[in-house]
């Protein structure tokens, strides 16, 4: 081979060298670190495609072709994990490791608190960004969620009150059964046998309860005060609870006004109205209101029924006779101080 041969081979090897070394560089630059960081929500079901997408668009990748690429070729585009991510533009690779089981998806913890309605927590779901009004529409028509023993058409009451931690990504269905499984967590076999030995169904044992949570200052009234309902529900005697007619009318119970004419409304749930438990709960009971139902206190020290209760100065006033009830009523609520 001629000098000038030898010369012009070894000039294209250099040049083909160097042009490799220049894409490899640049593929290296393309797929290196950006120094942003962004939230981003990588969908169930997405492909490594719509993913390198999602993360060039927020500026955590220079090349969502290469990083796709990456991903098929190195098995890591089928263990993609879904969910919300809070990301460094750290490089393609870590960003394939944190995608693929190497950063757990943002989470939302949630408290429920006892005693308050599905709206409430309908609230509460939308206030840290979820789908609160999807949520409360399968409450109120859930088809195919319901169980057996929800008697009403709301799932209100079942809709167990504790904290919960959810994926962002969460669906309203989801969070629902999430709350369902923790209140079936409450029917144990010892509690079904108590239903049945007090002759209750659930959805009996639910509604009282969720009165006897909303009327209790405390937990230990509980039984106290599911014991005079229990009592009163027997003789055939009307509730007369307030937090029926506040819930009838979509009010808290400071907003009750008896010159209104709140505890003369028409509706099934006012117990001042109607005897018997309302149609359904009021709002979504703790165990310790459950539990009282199925644990009341129905009588005094001599074995008389409480049959009146009331609240006055931070107490529980217990009663087994109206006339006494009306006595301490004068003595201690509508007394001077």
């Amino acid at each position: 081979m001629r000098e000038g041969s030898r010369r012009w081979l070894w000039r294209g090897v250099v040049a083909l060298f160097v042009t490799f070394a220049l894409l490899l560089f640049y593929a290296l630059w393309l797929l290196g670190p950006t120094g942003k960081e962004a939230t981003v929500r990588i969908p169930r079901g997405a492909k490594g495609q719509e993913v390198a997408r999602i993360l060039e668009e927020a500026g955590l990748l220079r090349s969502g072709y290469l990083f796709s690429a990456y991903l098929r070729f190195s098995g890591r585009a089928k263990r993609l994990v879904p969910g919300v991510y809070r990301l460094k533009g750290d490089g393609a690779f870590r960003l394939a490791r944190a995608l693929t089981g190497g950063e757990r998806p943002l989470t939302v913890t949630l408290t429920f608190p006892e005693g308050e309605r599905a709206v409430d927590y309908a609230k509460r779901l939308s206030q840290v960004g979820l789908d609160g009004d999807g949520f409360l529409r399968i409450v109120q028509e859930p088809g195919a969620l319901r169980p057996p023993y929800v008697e009403g058409r709301s799932l209100e009451g079942y809709l167990f009150p504790a904290t919960y931690t959810f994926d962002l990504l969460v669906t309203p269905e989801e969070v629902v059964r999430a709350l369902l499984r923790r209140f079936e967590a409450e029917l144990t076999p010892p509690v079904r046998r108590l239903l049945e030995e007090r002759g209750l169904s659930v959805h009996a044992w639910v509604t009282l309860a969720s009165i006897v949570q909303a009327e209790a200052g405390s937990q230990k009234e509980m039984p106290y005060i599911a014991g005079v309902f229990l009592n009163r529900l027997e003789r055939g005697m009307p509730l007369q609870a307030d937090p029926t007619v506040a819930y009838a009318l979509g009010k808290r119970l400071p907003e009750l006004s008896r010159k209104a004419g709140d505890f003369a409304h028409d509706s099934p749930y006012n117990t001042y109205r109607y005897a018997g438990l309302p149609p359904g709960p009021i709002g979504n009971p703790g165990r310790e209101a459950l539990l009282a139902v199925l644990n009341p206190v129905r009588t005094d020290p001599r074995g008389r029924p409480y049959l009146y209760f009331f609240h006055a100065k931070g107490e529980l006033f217990l009663n087994t006779t109206f006339e006494a009830h009306l006595e301490d009523l004068r003595l201690h609520r509508y007394s001077s101080p």
